[in-house]
Parts: structure tokens; sequence; C-alpha cells
């Protein structure tokens, strides 16, 4: 149901399929944050929230967002046909559906989002943490997530809702008994930042890290720290504010976080001064051994997945949860059952004709940043042969062809045997390449998908990674329906 707080003795719920749980919203709590009005009889209590007909269930409340393709007017009957409780619509086609079912009709409907997401962010005592950063902040949300729920009922983001849309989704699904909640916040554009930490108003505020990304919109990397930045303008007064000290423009991150008021300032790294610092990593297959040093105390802990970049993005969730009040050694022992989200370094055991080989799906999105991240845990794992099946890095701009001609050296540097490439930005980097690397390079991941397949075999390590855009993720599905698993999803 959209919920992430269970009842004890549950019942059943006549509008649903699950167990009953309180309802998220009752029909006329609704109007004032809505600023609406009603069109037809009055709903039925709203267990849940959605945007999307495809995923809608009995019970919730469906928002007829305009979205870049489609307009959720055109779906409203489909939604009171899957047993919506009510819709959001606007003025504009109130006439057009009424009689449907039950209306709250209102001037925007993207507003009245935004509306009822205050109102659930005003009406709950939940410790927010909000999570934004050039890479890692969908992992760190999840990391959060794990960490925090061992400690009582959390609500956290579902996948990469992080943008003008998904920060007030998550936040109006957000029940009033949530203890903890954790709030994925994305942006390429400045300014886009300011208004869903208004709306969110975090206790902590955690940057992982600033990388040249989104180049397209901005005139420097300095540009995206100050963009990433405006997520301290949202801390509650004394909010605590945890920067990756690493890298370079940490002094610049600082500075904002003071003035836009925090309380605390808390750091993480590799650097001797930082809050909590990454002393060393022992990487394994499917996970890490992480020896850190957090708030002058010495931690050992294993973390659930391998590489350099999520060990550090685990220091900052447990600053996090140290901020909460959290034990500190329970926190981290929670973390050695912590998986990768689908798309971010989920690990697979397949099966070629000649023997098992692994595949690392990386292919959710990519930037320079994270995809040489990528590389290096992959040069950090044993196998028999390590290829790279990398699709375009978008939105770099000028930079483009430069930043993945670049790539080259990530591949030299991290014992990359293969490279497979797709996209018009991705021949530059397999240009750049010795021949003895070079595998094939297509226009399109669909075109590569063929070459991938029949490379394949046993020991080999295999990573694929791409911007989202790229449809990398087709070329990952073949992989995973062509060759049967050894050990399945590890």
């Amino acid at each position: 149901m959209n919920l992430d707080v269970s009842q004890e003795n549950p019942q059943e719920n006549p509008l649903a399929t699950e167990p009953y749980v309180e309802p998220l919203w009752m029909p006329l709590a609704l109007f004032a944050p809505l600023r609406a009005r009603l069109s037809g009889p009055m709903p039925q209590p709203v267990f849940g929230i959605s945007i999307d007909t495809r995923t809608l269930v009995p019970g919730d409340l469906f928002f007829a967002i305009k979205g870049e393709r489609s307009d959720g007017h055109d779906h409203v009957a489909a939604a009171f046909a899957k047993g919506a409780a009510a819709a959001v619509v606007d003025e504009d086609h109130a006439d057009s559906l009424k009689g449907v079912g039950p209306l709250y009709v209102v001037h925007d409907v993207l507003h009245g989002l935004e509306g009822l997401a205050a109102a659930a962010r005003a009406r709950t005592p939940a410790r927010i943490v909000a999570v934004t950063g050039s890479v890692g902040k969908t992992t760190t949300k999840e990391a959060l997530r794990h960490v925090l729920s061992q400690a009582g009922a959390t609500h956290a983001s579902v996948a990469s809702y992080n943008n003008h849309w998904g920060v007030p989704l998550t936040l109006a699904r957000m029940p009033r008994e949530t203890r903890f909640g954790v709030i994925e916040i994305g942006m390429n554009h400045a300014g886009e930042i300011l208004p869903l930490t208004a709306l969110a108003r975090p206790h902590v505020a955690i940057i992982t890290t600033v990388a040249p990304v989104h180049l397209e919109f901005f005139d420097s990397v300095e540009a995206i720290a100050d963009a990433k930045a405006e997520i301290f303008s949202g801390l509650v007064p004394g909010g605590v504010a945890i920067i990756n000290a690493d890298i370079a423009h940490y002094e610049r991150l600082d500075a904002a976080a003071r003035a836009a008021g925090a309380g605390h300032i808390a750091t993480f790294g590799a650097a001797p001064q930082v809050d909590a610092r990454l002393v060393d990593i022992e990487t394994h297959e499917t996970y890490a051994i992480v020896t850190a040093r957090i708030a002058g105390r010495d931690l050992t802990y294993r973390l659930g997945a391998p590489g350099r970049h999520v060990a550090l993005d685990s220091l900052a969730v447990l600053l996090a949860a140290q901020a909460f009040g959290l034990d500190l050694g329970q926190a981290a022992e929670s973390l050695a059952s912590f998986e990768v989200p689908a798309g971010r370094g989920r690990r697979f055991g397949l099966e070629a004709e000649d023997g098992p080989f692994t595949l690392l799906d990386e292919s959710y999105n990519a930037n320079p940043a994270s995809t040489g991240a990528a590389l290096a845990l992959v040069g950090s794992l044993p196998a028999a042969r390590r290829i790279a099946v990398l699709g375009d890095m978008l939105e770099l701009g000028s930079q483009g062809a430069e930043l993945h001609a670049a790539l080259a050296r990530d591949i030299a540097n991290n014992n990359i045997d293969l490279v497979f490439a797709a996209g018009p930005l991705m021949k530059h980097l397999f240009d750049a390449l010795p021949q003895e690397r070079k595998g094939a390079w297509r226009d399109s991941a669909a075109e590569l998908e063929a070459f991938v397949l029949a490379a394949v075999r046993a020991g080999d390590l295999v990573i694929v990674k791409g911007s989202n855009a790229s449809r990398m993720s087709a070329i990952v599905a073949a992989l995973k329906a062509r060759y049967s698993a050894e050990t399945g999803d590890q």
C-alpha cells in the first residue's frame, strides 16, 4: 500500500488485499493541503498515493500529473477501474471527468501534491535525512533505509524518485507514525534543490560527492557544487550537514553549510582529520571488510557490497545514524546485510557455455566519476578476464568527447581486458584504446548486444554501465535471459 509501517493484530482492509493499516489520509483532511473542491461523492479513506496507474493499488489517491510524454488526466478512468479512492485533477479537466468518481479539483495538480507533501512533513515527528550528490546518492539512500529501519519505522524514496515530483510524492506518502524519513534529492539545473529541501526540511543533509556531471547545464564543477549545496538551505535549525571532505570542493560546501546555519558539520573520507575516516578496506567478491575511525571510535564492520566508493558512503550513513542517537556499533553491524540497488552494482552469477561467469549490473546511470569508481571495483576483483560494456554518459556538454576518451586511463589502470562500447560518445573511448582491448563498438546498445552475448565465457567478470537513456539495461537483460543462472542474484 506504499506504506512502510504495519500494525499488530492486522485486520482485513476492505479496499485492499493487504492486511489493514491505518489510513494514510482521511478524506476531509485532504481539502486544505490540496486547496481542493470536491466533485462527486465523498471519497473513501486513502491508503496510498499514486501517479501511475500501472502500479496503482486499491485505496490509492491518484494524482493526474502532466508528464513529458503523457497527461495523467487521460488515465483517471483507468485509476478508478483499478480501485482508486479518489483522483486529484485540475479545473481544466473537471467537467470532462465529472461522474467518473470522487474528484479533488485543484488549480494545478503538481502544486496540490506539493501542498500535501508539506502537510505530511508538518504532521510527523519523524527525523528526516536528505541525500544528494553527483555519485552514490541512491545507494546511500538505500543504506540509510536499511540501517534506520533496524531502529524504527522508516519511510524512504522509491527507486530514484528524487525530482520535482518524486520528492513531494515521497513526502505525501509518509505515514504520520514514521520515525525516520530518507529523502533523495537530485538535480540537473541550478535552483532545483532549493524548493525540494524546503519541503523536506531535513534534520540531516548529506552530500556524497561533487563531480563533473550535468555539464551540459553548468559552466563549471564549482557551479555544480553550489547547486548541490542548496540542500543545506532546508536544514531545520541546528541541523547537521554531512560532507565528503576528500573532494576538491569541500571547503566550498563547508562554507555553504555554515552560511545556511547548520548547527553542526560532520565530515567523512580518508583524510586524517575527518569525523568518520576510512582507514582500510578489504574487498571481496560480494562484500567488503571496512576499518574506520568514527568520532574517535575504531570500528571494523562487514559491508554487504564491495567497492571503495560504497565504503565511503557507508561512513556518511553511520554519521547520520549517530546524529539520530542510534548506537554506532549496532548501525555498523547492520550494514553486513545491505545490498546495492538494482542497476547499481547488483551481482549475478551466470552460466556460459563453458562455465560460470559474473555479471555486475551498473546499467542504471553513469557519469565520469561513477564509471571510474565502477571500473576500479572491477579491477580490485579476481577474474580470468575483465570485460567492460559501456554506453554513453550523457549531459556532459562540450566536454563529452574528452571525458569519454579519458576513460581509457581507467581501463588501463584497472586491467580491463576487453571493452564493448555503444553510442556516438563512447566511440571516442573506443578509438583511444589499444587494439588488444577493443571488443566492438556500435551506435546503440541494441546493435552491440549480439557481440557481447557471443564474447562471454567462463571466468569472465562483466560490467555493464551507461546513462539510463543509453539503454544498457537491455544488454543486462539479454545476458540474464541467454545464460542460465548458476548462483542467481547474489
